[in-house]
């Protein structure tokens, strides 16, 4: 799943708020203060930034593990 682009349920753009949102939570600040800071005050747009996984690079690893293993089995990926 990619980052959210807008908020599923009211539309209100979302996706310029998502680096800045993981950057400072990886660095230790709390999710609300930082949703508050950011000004996301509607709780289903504060539900679509605090649920959001992104899983890209996991998809991604899969793939490319897949075809090593189809390449050194002969088979084309």
């Amino acid at each position: 799943m990619m980052p959210p682009i807008r908020c599923f349920t009211c539309g209100a753009p979302l996706g310029h708020l998502w680096e800045e949102y993981k950057r400072r939570v990886m660095n230790g600040e709390p999710p609300e203060k930082v949703l508050d800071d950011l000004g996301v005050t509607r709780y289903c747009c504060r539900r679509m930034l605090l649920t959001s996984i992104t899983y890209i690079e996991e998809i991604a690893l899969y793939h490319t593990l897949k075809a090593k293993r189809l390449r050194a089995s002969g088979g084309v990926p």
